[in-house]
């Protein structure tokens, strides 16, 4: 076993949170018993995973979509209400990871998409919100935007939405986790052929065929699916708690 402190301690100084400018609190969101011994990660702390964590005995949930967002209502009430007394009622920790977890270079939903795609990378765009968000690599060789998509269907078992922004072959491929659609413009000032993120907004269509970038919605949670996985899976060998994935399905 390892102390809620320690284990906390240790995603901190590997995440580096204080890097970004987020939307939320990242780190200890909800804290539980202080020995921590079985560890459950998830994409979001939705209802049906602290159920499950429950269930399991977990004494930490591991997320990467916690709580307490940017200009969310502040009463605790309803659906919140139900989910921290969930927490609350049986002792569980609740540790989120938002922006440092897509950006993390080993351990981060865009490392590990890219691994789980066989892009090669090639380097980071800088970006506002701090560095590592945006990626810029290569694909499989030969795919123009049509293999691409039948690409990342196969991989990730979702059909994504392909917005063709040209005809010609796919030579450098950009990529931001979740919904990350209003960064393709520096996707585009990158030079690459096209874009793959989770979501889609309507003005991201005519962005992709005015820049002349096609770019791919691949599902919020299909692309994040790896990096609390990954953290997961790093403090079980790290420390030597037990670790359980629960892949809560959400078609977004």
């Amino acid at each position: 076993m390892i102390t809620r402190d320690q284990l906390v301690h240790a995603c901190d100084a590997r995440l580096r949170p204080e890097r970004f400018k987020d939307y939320t609190v990242n780190g200890l969101q909800v804290a539980g018993r202080d020995q921590v011994g079985k560890v459950m990660s998830g994409v979001t702390a939705c209802q049906a995973l602290l159920d499950e964590a429950v269930a399991w005995g977990a004494d930490l949930i591991l997320v990467h979509h916690g709580y307490f967002w940017k200009n969310e209502p502040v009463e605790i009430t309803g659906m919140k209400r139900r989910r921290l007394a969930t927490l609350l009622a049986n002792d569980i920790s609740l540790l989120a990871y938002h922006l440092p977890l897509d950006a993390h270079p080993e351990l981060g939903n865009n490392a590990r998409l890219a691994a789980e795609l066989d892009f090669r990378v090639q380097r980071c765009i800088d970006g506002e919100l701090g560095d590592g968000l945006v990626w810029l690599g290569t694909p499989p060789m030969g795919l123009d935007s049509a293999g691409l998509g039948r690409h990342l269907a196969q991989r990730l078992g979702r059909e994504p939405l392909v917005i063709l922004g040209h005809e010609r072959e796919i030579k450098q491929v950009a990529w931001c986790t979740g919904g990350a659609q209003d960064m393709i413009g520096l996707a585009a000032d990158a030079g690459a052929d096209a874009f793959v993120s989770g979501e889609i907004s309507e003005r991201t269509t005519h962005l992709a065929r005015e820049l002349g970038i096609s770019y791919f919605a691949a599902g919020h949670h299909a692309t994040e699916r790896y990096g609390a996985k990954a953290l997961g899976e790093w403090l079980a060998d790290e420390f030597a708690v037990e670790h359980r994935f629960v892949d809560i399905d959400n078609p977004a």
